[in-house]
């Protein structure tokens, strides 16, 4: 089992960055497939990146591709997404998400462990 904790999130203004952050507790993180998912008022939680445990090979959705960026820092239990060029249409809430999977999961069905979200608000 893993807790998660997002922090980073904030008020920036169109085409700023901001850092979010994911911490985790538990065992075994680096077993562990990691998900951000994001959610805008009214609508559906939706894949925004992930990185998978055992190839560390990262993935996107189309409409962030080459603005962010999702690492990971297994010593420190962490994972990061970096977003540049924010745009207006990127404020949500931010979850992390984590699966014992291999493979990087569109869908937050697979996900069994969640953070409570952080807040990015981007201002045009």
């Amino acid at each position: 089992q893993v807790q998660l904790v997002e922090s980073g999130g904030g008020v920036v203004q169109a085409g700023g960055s901001l850092r979010l952050s994911c911490a985790a507790s538990g065992r075994a993180f680096s077993r562990y497939t990691i998900g951000w998912f994001r959610q805008a008022l009214g609508e559906e939680r939706v894949f925004a990146a992930g990185i998978s445990w055992s190839s560390g090979a990262p993935s996107y959705a189309d409409s962030v591709k080459g603005r962010f960026t999702i690492s990971r820092d297994n010593a420190k239990n962490t994972v990061f997404l970096q977003m540049d060029n924010l745009k207006p249409e990127d404020t949500a809430v931010y979850y992390c998400a984590a699966d014992r999977s291999p493979y990087t999961g569109y869908a937050y069905t697979q996900y069994n462990y969640w953070g409570q979200g952080t807040q990015v608000t981007v201002s045009s």
